[in-house]
This record gives structure tokens, C-alpha cells and sequence, in this order.
């Protein structure tokens, strides 16, 4: 069995809003991600989604009202809610949901990134 260092992996990349996949728990995704900006309003109507902030501050806009995260705190999306996360630096992200889960959920469109699958190499 390999271990993983989040260090390692969050220092291999700079794209912003491009998630690394580095493991899966039964089934579900556990990724990484570097984000930076505003994201799109999205949901995933089959999933919750958790995110944990590894470093930096993360908002997650709801449409009524907005949760804010520090280093270390976690946040669950549930399935069907509208959100968009938001960072004004570059923050690291952990995120776990169901596998197959699309990063831009039922929105679409030119942000939606297939993760690099970084339990394979």
C-alpha cells in the first residue's frame, strides 16, 4: 500500500481549479485542488460534497448566505445545493464526493476538468 504527502502532490502542480485525484474510500473521490477566484454556481444533485482547507481561506457562497474556511476546517455541501466557492489568494483544497462526481456538477461548461488520476502513477 503507498502513501501519499499532500505537500508533495499540491507542490507538483500550479493550475487553479484543476483537482488531482489521490485516493478512493469505497466510493467515493478524495481529490486535491489549488484554487485562486471565483468558481461557477453549480450543484451535484447526487452527492454531498466535502471540502477540507489545507491552506489558505476558502468561501463557499451559498444563496442564502456564505460559509467561510480556515486551515483545517471542513465544510459538507449536501447534494442538490447551489454553491460557489470562492478564494482571493491561492488556497489548497481536499475534497471528497462520489466518484464520477463532475467539478462543475450540473452546470457544465468550460471549467468542467476531468481530474488527474494520481492514484495510478
Amino acid at each position: 500500500m503507498d502513501s501519499c504527502r499532500l505537500d508533495d502532490v499540491l507542490a507538483s502542480f500550479d493550475e487553479h481549479w484543476e483537482p488531482r485525484l489521490v485516493a478512493t474510500v469505497n466510493d467515493h473521490d478524495v481529490k486535491v485542488a489549488k484554487i485562486q477566484g471565483e468558481f461557477i454556481w453549480h450543484a451535484h444533485p447526487n452527492s454531498d460534497e466535502l471540502f477540507i482547507v489545507l491552506d489558505g481561506e476558502l468561501t463557499i457562497e451559498l444563496r442564502d448566505g456564505n460559509v467561510v474556511l480556515g486551515p483545517r476546517d471542513m465544510y459538507v455541501v449536501p447534494r442538490g445545493v447551489e454553491h460557489r466557492p470562492v478564494a482571493e489568494a491561492e488556497t489548497a483544497i481536499m475534497m471528497v464526493e462520489l466518484q464520477g462526481t463532475v467539478n462543475t456538477g450540473d452546470a457544465g461548461g468550460d471549467r468542467t476538468f476531468e481530474p488527474v488520476d494520481l492514484t495510478r502513477l
